[in-house]
């Protein structure tokens, strides 16, 4: 079982097309303290070869003012909604050779989505300067500050 960095499913080299099986599946995805990530089934376990992230995160809403107490909330391509906040970071990874970011949400049990382009363009247009006063840039969700770059 394969998890392709654009969310498509795969199984024994064929991809899986049915959208309500590939929801079925995502809802019994574990993922382990070694960071491998399992199908667990009362019957079985099956280890998934995840690319890049489970899901990936296609819409971002704000609820609330915008300031420090406001919500984001993420829809991911398999219909999960994850609200950033302490107990689901937002996460920026950066490309060690071209400096490119690469940003996740997590949904649940550690399980990320990687945000869409447009979805981390949207963060990047709420971004605002960090708590400290640097020239960290930023977005707030639930009273927490994720940075959304790299430090200098």
């Amino acid at each position: 079982m394969e998890i392709h960095a654009d969310g498509s499913w795969w199984h024994e080299g064929g991809r899986i097309n049915r959208e309500a099986l590939v929801k079925l599946f995502s809802r019994i995805l574990k993922r382990e303290e070694d960071g491998r990530i399992w199908l667990v089934t009362p019957y079985e376990k099956v280890i998934v070869h995840v690319e890049d992230a489970p899901f990936i995160a296609v819409r971002v809403d704000r609820a609330g003012e915008p300031d420090r107490e406001q919500t984001l909330a993420f829809l991911t391509n398999l219909g999960d909604v994850t609200l950033a906040g302490p107990d689901a970071p937002i996460r920026v990874a950066f490309d060690e050779e071209t400096g490119e970011p690469a940003p996740y949400v997590e949904v649940r049990g550690g399980l990320e989505a990687k945000l869409a382009r447009s979805v981390f363009y949207e963060l990047a247009n709420m971004a605002e300067p960090g708590p400290d006063g640097d020239d960290t840039l930023g977005v707030w969700s639930q009273g927490v500050f994720f940075p959304l770059m790299q430090e200098l």
